[in-house]
């Protein structure tokens, strides 16, 4: 039987500065500006651990129904890698800060077998190849302690498919708590464990969905193979190139790390109380707002999940929805703002799309006065450049005239004869032709109603 296990690392985004010191919380500078002699490990230097962080952590686990001990502390995990200039990594091992939860995604229950929190490694660049054929290797500390939660699953998952599914809801609600940018690099960083037999292979650092799936999916087929050949697999580490898993070492055993208490730093106590307080002000997931925006709303499940898939997206509609028809609003936020931002390879919240822009624009196409296809076009140039889509509009009003209509009409049917001649054959189609004639000399500004009645009557 297949089994996967993720190892979730959540870089924290919410603390102003990192989890050791007092550098800035922020990945992106000039290579080795963002750093300090804590987070560069330097001889005589001392950490000291963000309240903040820790309170992330909580409100994490709180979302995935953990377990919280009384108090926690943080260890040294010894190895030797070139990202890590003290050669240890501060994390939790013997305590973490929470344990035994669970995560329901719409597929089936994944238990959560613990989160802790430590520091992010620095960044290693190797140019020229992958790092076993690299020319040489560069190493960015910018990113050394930065906060991390890693998030470790039971090995529930049994296919590719089920550990995308799980990565997806389990990032919207990471996002819904504000812990972490989704667009931040190195966000959610996954080792994923596939085990088809006794052994288990760990797939290191994957940093897309999409690489999860097809990473699991490729490792599946390969030990499949091997069982199939009688030969045992082995338990290893390897890495996803893009196309395929790689060996990188034999699979470590937690006591080759030599875990430590880290001496620099006293235990940290989890007050009850405190928990409780924090449990009051989470706020309502994505999964609670698809059920009251169909209930409340009378939205389909579809077109809430979709707006929910996305908090900023969930935060306009709920703005827009109180001056615009709920359906109109749901159709386009569901839709069309989704799809004109992801042309521009756009988030929303980078965007200059606000509530007003969307109310004002929608206001006019339930009010009739200018089509849907206008509407689309005017976002378009609103999410680029933020402007008052009344302005935008201003030559691009609908048309009702129908003497205006009429001769647009009559330029259409004098131009396809042919046409004429299919409509009164019995062609029905040939009446939504020259409909799109019509609106097509009328730039996509004349009311469909009004010309297919002036064609009908004409035909």
């Amino acid at each position: 039987m297949i089994k996967i296990g993720l190892e979730i690392h959540c870089a924290l985004s919410c603390t102003k500065t990192k989890l050791f010191c007092g550098c800035p919380n922020r990945v992106v500078g000039e290579p080795n500006t963002i750093t300090c002699p804590a987070c560069l490990g330097l001889p005589g230097s001392k950490p000291r651990v963000n309240a903040a962080a820790i309170e992330a952590g909580i409100k994490i686990g709180l979302a995935l129904n953990c377990k919280f001990p009384k108090e926690i502390f943080f260890s040294r995990k010894q190895y030797f890698y070139n990202d890590l200039p003290k050669n240890f990594q501060i994390t939790q091992y013997e305590i973490p800060l929470g344990k035994d939860g669970f995560f329901e995604t719409q597929e089936k229950r994944i238990g959560i077998t613990r989160i802790h929190l430590e520091e992010d490694p620095g960044k290693i660049i190797h140019a020229g190849g992958d790092m076993i054929k690299a020319d040489y290797t560069l190493i960015d500390y910018n990113r050394s302690g930065v906060p991390l939660c890693e998030i470790v699953t039971e090995p529930d998952l049994r296919s590719a498919q089920e550990a995308r599914i799980f990565l997806e809801e389990l990032s919207r609600v990471l996002e819904y708590l504000e812990v972490y940018d989704s667009g931040r690099e190195g966000a959610l960083r996954v080792d994923t464990n596939v085990s088809s037999g006794s052994e288990r292979v760990e797939v290191k650092n994957i940093s897309s969905f999409r690489d999860v799936e097809k990473a699991i999916e490729y490792e599946i087929k390969r030990q499949a193979k091997i069982i199939e050949k009688g030969s045992k697999v082995v338990r290893e580490t390897r890495a996803w190139n893009g196309s395929q898993t790689v060996s990188l070492r034999e699979k470590e055993a937690e006591e080759e790390y030599g875990y430590i208490f880290e001496p620099d730093l006293t235990r940290t106590a989890i007050d009850e109380k405190a928990v409780k307080s924090l449990k009051k002000t989470l706020p309502e997931m994505a999964a609670d707002k698809v059920k009251r925006y169909q209930k409340e709303f009378r939205l389909s499940r579809e077109t809430a999940e979709s707006i929910t898939s996305d908090l900023h997206l969930a935060r306009m509609f709920e703005t827009v929805v109180k001056d615009v028809e709920p359906k109109l609003a749901g159709s386009w936020l569901a839709v069309q703002v989704p799809k004109t931002l992801n042309y521009n390879n756009l988030r929303i919240k980078d965007s200059g799309l606000r509530p007003e822009h969307l109310i004002k624009l929608l206001k006019l196409v339930e009010h009739e006065k200018i089509t849907e296809k206008t509407a689309e076009e005017t976002l378009r140039k609103i999410v680029l450049n933020p402007q008052d889509p009344e302005n935008l509009v201003k030559d691009m009003a609908k048309i009702f005239d129908k003497k205006e209509l009429e001769d647009a009409v009559n330029e259409v049917l004098a131009s396809h004869p042919k046409a004429i001649i299919d409509f009164k054959s019995g062609k029905k189609e040939a009446l939504n032709f020259l409909m799109g004639q019509v609106m097509r000399k009328t730039k996509g500004r004349g009311d469909s109603a009004t010309i297919r009645d002036i064609l009908k009557k004409r035909l």
